[in-house]
């Protein structure tokens, strides 16, 4: 063959809409975690994992706890609880439609969720304007009351600020 190289052929990778059957009957739970996208890294689905905030079948597990098809696996984040029922398992992480289908949803979990979610933007309106970032002028305003040695001198460094602001009806 001297100096030439042979090549040989390469499978083409495809992701299909359904994730891959493996041989293997169970994997790492944290590694399943992250092929069906629920965490970027596996480094970070493990430290999920270590904080306790990933279940199966109700038990705290351990990021070397092997996971299987039909088992329940739930997630805790900031505000809600995933209930989910494992349907495959993937050694590699694919497009999100494959991710999607290696995992079912629970009902209580969706409407949980869905709760949660609406609760979250009735408090957003409800905020309203007192939410929004105040303006470069009312900065100065509030500045330039706080720098005011004694109450006298604040009251006249920002009637503006008190009159914009105020929750008193006008006079």
């Amino acid at each position: 063959m001297g100096g030439m190289m042979q090549t040989r052929p390469v499978a083409a990778l495809s992701f299909s809409q359904k994730p891959q059957q493996t041989q293997t009957v169970r994997m790492r739970i944290d590694k399943w975690l992250w092929a069906a996208r629920f965490f970027k890294t596996r480094s970070l689905a493990q430290a999920q994992i270590d904080n306790g905030r990933v279940r199966i079948d109700d038990q705290t597990v351990k990021p070397s706890r092997d996971v299987a098809v039909g088992d329940t696996v739930q997630i805790h984040t900031k505000d809600l609880r995933i209930t989910l029922q494992v349907l495959a398992l993937s050694e590699q992480r694919g497009p999100a439609p494959v991710a999607q289908a290696l995992y079912a949803e629970t009902e209580q979990s969706k409407q949980e969720r869905e709760a949660a979610k609406e609760a979250g933007r009735a408090q957003w309106a409800a905020q309203g304007a007192a939410a929004e970032r105040p303006t470069k002028r009312d900065r100065r305003e509030r500045d330039a009351f706080e720098a005011a040695p004694d109450a006298s001198a604040k009251r006249q460094a920002a009637p503006e600020w008190n009159a914009r602001w105020s929750a008193q009806a006008p006079e």
